[in-house]
């Protein structure tokens, strides 16, 4: 690779953690850059850039190998980051980018030749699609999946702003590029059904500590996993430990405009709602897969004390899959180029998870916790 991997938004949580990941990972050379430059010692060469700013963009894109976008709202961004990177002529790696980015970029034709694009690189979406996969074995034809995540933890502003935009709707006409997903869905017999679900509140669920609640959510990226590995049925449920996060979000449904000031004002009111939540609380994120084959049953258990750690390593073993060659020419989402083993082995080591058991056990029996680090 010729010139640095040039990371956006790197004084963010995600982007700090990602440049010291780059360099456990060996990539020694990283130019790292943000609108505030106060965090970014840590990398070769640090520079301001406002991702907004066409102009800017360009410099900080121009003669980087790679390009890995950590800023956001990702839905206010869209494309924008990636068509910088690909007109200087680097690769692109993105942690989010999901389905918006995803259409208009194959709707433009911009992933060319020897261009790769690897979008929905981190946590989630990202790694969570893999799971599944490590879980069975290779084949999840057939079988039923449910999916519990959630935890307490600190808001990043980019990550709350995509929250805010994530359960707001969209235009019609815009529904099959823009879908982001659907409150109460489930998937069933290859199509997503609105209302198969209903939320449940104050009740106790393996692995979460204390009560809590869960609301059904099934994303556009849960969507595609569903459909390209053939699942009968899908249901993923939100984990709500406290008690301020969600009323906060139905309340903000609906009702933001997808204009900054309005969006940067419904993400104070996320993120303080977070911080009340987990006051006094030990910071983790937990993501809970069972998958059911006939009459047994596979769970597997991953927490983290940091989902941006977590996010940062799998991004970063996403852009080490990149310039290594491992990752084809094209236009991807992570989980269909990264090797679901190796990815999961690649967190561990690097130490962004705490815990990583897997339980067998019968299809009407709860699992054990016996194990769960």
């Amino acid at each position: 690779m010729n010139g640095p991997v040039a990371v956006l938004g790197a004084a963010g949580l995600v982007g700090r953690s990602v440049v010291g990941v780059l360099r456990e990972l060996g990539v020694g050379d990283v130019k790292a850059g943000d609108r505030d430059t106060r965090w970014l010692a840590e990398a070769t060469e640090h520079v301001h850039v406002d991702a907004e700013d066409a102009a800017s963009l360009a410099r900080f894109c121009a003669g980087a190998g790679l390009v890995l976008n950590c800023a956001g709202p990702s839905y206010l961004l869209l494309d924008r980051v990636a068509r910088a990177a690909l007109a200087a002529g680097a690769h692109y790696v993105d942690i989010s980018g999901d389905r918006p980015v995803h259409h208009l970029l194959a709707a433009s034709g911009a992933v060319a030749g020897p261009s790769r694009v690897v979008l929905s690189a981190g946590m989630m979406p990202g790694l969570a699609n893999l799971v599944p996969h490590v879980l069975a074995g290779g084949d999840l034809a057939g079988a039923d999946l449910v999916v519990h995540s959630g935890g307490i933890e600190r808001f990043s502003r980019a990550a709350a702003g995509d929250l805010v935009l994530s359960v707001d709707g969209v235009d019609e006409a815009q529904q099959d590029a823009y879908w982001y997903g659907e409150a109460l869905a489930a998937w069933r017999d290859g199509r997503p059904v609105s209302g198969a679900l209903a939320p449940l509140e104050d009740v106790e669920l393996p692995y979460f500590p204390g009560r809590v609640s869960l609301v059904p959510f099934l994303t556009a990226d849960s969507v595609r996993l569903a459909r390209s590995a053939g699942l009968a049925s899908l249901d993923w449920f939100t984990v709500f430990t406290g008690t301020r996060l969600r009323p906060a979000l139905s309340r903000l449904r609906g009702r933001v405009p997808r204009e900054r000031a309005a969006l940067a004002a419904a993400a104070d009111e996320l993120i303080a709602a977070g911080e009340v939540d987990r006051a006094g609380q030990d910071p983790y994120y937990l993501m809970v897969f069972t998958l059911y084959t006939g009459s047994s049953a596979r769970t597997a258990v991953l927490r983290t004390t940091s989902s941006f750690r977590l996010s940062a390593a799998t991004a970063a073993l996403a852009v080490r899959a990149v310039l290594d060659g491992s990752v084809p020419p094209g236009l991807h989402h992570a989980d269909e180029v990264l090797d679901p083993t190796q990815t999961l082995r690649g967190v561990l080591e690097l130490g962004a998870l705490s815990a990583f058991d897997v339980h067998d056990h019968d299809r009407c029996s709860e699992p054990i916790e016996e194990g769960v680090l």
